[in-house]
């Protein structure tokens, strides 16, 4: 640990040419900033060159630059693949300029071409409508990680160089970032990589000490403190700090270029000696590889440096003033007109440029060239990645027998399927499960058979299935488990995200910002198609057991529903099969979230394979045998409708009781199980034709919906199909605690009672038997109350029921 080495191996020149490089990025940064017109300064700065709104961040500009022309001289030098992650909010004029510096960004958008007219858009677009913004945004090449809502930059870094061998992942983390706690969790990174089969993460803490209005912790910490809490998490940092340009200059190159030959002799060591491992599943010889002490850049510079020192009497320059627009009154203000041309022309842009507007040859030349460009990056850019070869789901599928007749936990046929793509992928490797500490919990244990637990730390005799060769990813994290995905995502991989429903709200955010990434995404014709983020919420609010209220909470699926149709889907599987068929289209798919939710427990079983494809297909059907239209035209009297496997049961089962006591009345039972369905064609892709939702729903029946989330959110999918105020949603409303099965579906009111009573009160008539099944519906849950109470477990009545046609 310690200050770099003060004599890099830079010389005097090669220090000059990077010195002028980093001026023309910082250059840049300021007219993108500031203006609409002039951008070369070709004639003095007037106030029509300014924009009439002044939006971006110049405070983390100048170190971002900093670090993009040394890491342009270490690929130069090395060849090194390099992906650039960058942190800091707000950065994306001065990677925007380092893209465009480099020549990536004119080959992607030709408009914005290498001279004086494509220097006149590239600051005219920013920050306005119809241009760029001010983050690094799936628009700026070489970026997978926008940085606009912080803390994930370190775990998109380190999922982005799992199973990655040749990559280096250079990620700047801003000391404000460096107060998330996501970004906290990501320093344990060292812990979770393997050498011998990952690439390696280059962390750069870039303390330039302030935030938007205020200090930071760390940049107000001793480096002894900030490099102590480094090392406590696996890494060996160096300290580079300063305010003077050549020593800063020399001290980081020196540091890099250690940097980069401590992860080659890491990697070389660890790969020479291969894995140490054995066998596979439980015959593992345990891997005694421990961490490695991966290298770290602790870089501490002026926030705001080259910029103004001051304005208006007060200190800007290495303050929180510097973090936005230091002069904001330009275009009104003739001084801070003047302040803003002489701060513009200190990097002397006529020794930058040509007449021409072209980047000097000298500078252009040290950009590296070709894919080595981190603009040109294709890990970055949604590379095509390589399709995961799933094996045939009948080796999985269940024998339902007669519906509802078979009970398994339904998530264990899935984690064997996990574990088979495991080992299909042994020779590539490109599919992982992350997962907090519930792989088993959450019955997908069955990958153990193929793979371990990574940790690279000491191992213990106890411990069951840990490795450092591992590549199941648990941590106790949603963040990092979900960041870690979707850094493997975007870089072509394929995986799942399984937690516990009511944590997955943890990182919901999370979620919200990678359908914002791919929504915009995919309005980019360079970049490829990636693998979806596949999200598999088990351990659900209607059977948490022992676990009571603080795990109950469906709210992932309202934040779904509220982001754009292009890129979200929800499955809610009722029984194995359908899950199967959900898992296998999310494995196939691109640029989705799927949501897919459906609990561990053991539950009836409904369909067999092919049924479950057509009903996947579908994403709601009609289950005849479930009801007693027995081929009629007519309307039914109550339709019973469900999405989720304990709603499904509970419908099922009102739909039982109905045709029991009721036979007079017509019963429909429809299942959804996508449920963007409900939603008109022009809300959602996947939203049924009018045709086929009147085929399930009719135009005016009466619809009793048994529903697994928030019953607003199932309200909010029908808004525009005719008559929804006929649709009568029960789902979880916030009741709940440690109680049985049963019970929670009678907390919240969708229990086959609750269901079977709402279907009376709704019918079009008094049917003989109405009555005595309405008593017997209130007789039940009487009953259930003292029961549970005196013997706490459900009613036999219950606990015993399985699905028989209702006449037999």
């Amino acid at each position: 640990m310690g200050m770099a080495g003060a004599n890099g191996a830079i010389s005097d020149d090669e220090l000059d040419l990077l010195h002028r490089y980093w001026s023309a990025a910082n250059y840049l940064t300021v007219a993108q900033i500031y203006l609409q017109d002039n951008a070369l300064l070709r004639e003095p700065l007037r106030p029509e060159h300014i924009k009439p709104r002044l939006l971006g961040h110049w405070g983390t500009g100048p170190g971002l630059s900093l670090i993009y022309a040394h890491l342009n001289r270490l690929i130069r030098n090395t060849s090194a693949e390099v992906l650039f992650i960058a942190g800091p909010g707000h950065g994306g004029p001065s990677v925007v300029a380092n893209v465009y510096l480099e020549g990536t960004y004119s080959e992607i958008y030709p408009d914005v071409s290498r001279d004086a007219a494509g220097m006149h858009r590239l600051a005219r677009q920013f920050s306005t409508p119809g241009g760029v913004g001010s983050h690094v945004g799936p628009a700026t090449p070489g970026s997978i990680h926008e940085g606009g809502e912080l803390g994930y930059s370190l775990m998109h870094a380190t999922g982005a160089v799992m199973d990655n061998p040749g990559l280096i992942a250079a990620c700047v983390v801003g000391d404000g970032e460096a107060e998330t706690g996501p970004l906290a969790a990501s320093w344990t990174a060292p812990f979770f990589l393997n050498p011998v089969r990952d690439g390696a993460v280059l962390p750069i803490l870039h303390l330039n000490g302030a935030k938007i209005s205020g200090p930071t912790v760390l940049g107000r910490r001793s480096d002894e403190d900030v490099e102590a809490l480094l090392h406590a998490n696996g890494w060996e940092p160096v300290t580079v700090s300063g305010d003077q340009p050549g020593k800063v200059h020399r001290a980081l190159s020196a540091a890099l270029d250690n940097a980069y030959a401590t992860i080659r002799d890491i990697q070389r060591d660890a790969r020479d000696a291969g894995s140490g491992d054995t066998g596979t599943g439980s015959n593992r010889t345990r891997n005694r590889t421990t961490a490695a002490r991966w290298p770290a850049i602790i870089l501490r510079t002026p926030k705001g440096w080259t910029g103004p020192e001051t304005v208006d009497g007060s200190p800007v320059e290495g303050t929180f003033r510097a973090h936005q627009v230091p002069l904001s009154g330009v275009k009104d203000d003739p001084e801070h007109l003047a302040l803003l041309e002489q701060w513009m022309r200190s990097y002397q842009p006529e020794s930058l440029f040509d007449d021409g507007g072209r980047l000097l040859p000298e500078l252009a030349a040290l950009a590296p060239e070709g894919r080595l460009r981190m603009g040109a990056a294709p890990w970055a850019n949604g590379q095509p990645s390589v399709p995961l070869e799933i094996p045939d789901l009948e080796q999985y599928a269940v024998d339902p027998g007669r519906p509802g007749s078979t009970s398994i936990e339904t998530t264990k046929p899935l984690g064997e399927l996990f574990r088979d793509l495991y080992t299909g992928t042994e020779d590539n490797p490109r599919f992982r499960l992350f997962c907090p500490d519930e792989t088993n919990s959450n019955r997908l244990g069955a990958v153990f058979e193929a793979t371990d637990r990574c940790l690279l730390l000491p191992g213990h005799d106890g411990d069951d299935h840990v490795s450092a060769d591992g590549r199941v990813m648990e941590v106790l994290s949603e963040h990092l488990c979900q960041g870690w995905l979707e850094g493997y995502l975007l870089t072509g991989r394929h995986g799942f995200f399984a937690s516990y429903e009511a944590f997955a709200m943890v990182s919901a955010s999370m979620t919200v910002q990678h359908a914002k990434w791919l929504q915009h995404a995919r309005e980019l014709a360079w970049r490829s198609p990636v693998p979806s983020l596949n999200i598999l919420l088990t351990s659900t609010c209607w059977r948490n057991d022992h676990n009571g209220f603080s795990h109950q909470g469906p709210g992932l699926i309202d934040t779904v529903l509220s982001l754009s149709g292009e890129v979200t889907r929800i499955y809610l599987p009722p029984d194995t099969n359908t899950l199967l068929a959900a898992a296998e289209h999310a494995l196939r798919s691109k640029d989705y979230v799927n949501l897919v939710v459906v609990d561990k427990q053991s539950h009836p079983q409904y369909l067999t394979l092919a049924e479950a494809r057509a009903h996947a297909e579908a994403g709601a059907s009609r289950w005849e045998w479930a009801g007693n239209e027995n081929g009629s035209s007519a309307e039914p009297d109550i339709i019973l409708a469900c999405a989720g496997d304990i709603p499904t049961e509970e419908a099922l089962a009102a739909a039982w009781l109905l045709q029991r006591h009721v036979p007079d009345a017509t019963v429909r039972v429809v299942n959804v199980m996508d449920a963007m369905v409900l939603p008109p064609r022009d809300v959602h892709p996947h939203g049924l034709d009018d045709g086929a939702f009147t085929s399930l729903f009719t135009d005016t029946g009466e619809v009793v919906v048994a529903w697994h989330g928030y019953a607003r959110s199932f309200h909010q999918l029908l808004h525009g199909r005719p008559n929804p105020e006929r649709f009568h949603v029960r789902g979880y409303s916030q009741q709940g605690t440690t109680t049985t099965p049963f019970d929670m579906v009678v907390l919240n009111r969708m229990s086959r009672y609750h269901l079977a009573l709402e279907a009376l009160s709704r019918m079009p008539r008094q049917f003989d038997g109405a009555q005595a099944l309405a008593d017997h519906c209130n007789q039940q849950l009487d009953a259930h109350a003292e029961y549970i109470r005196e013997h706490f477990e459900d009613l036999p009545d219950i606990r015993e029921w399985v699905w028989s046609p209702p006449g037999s």
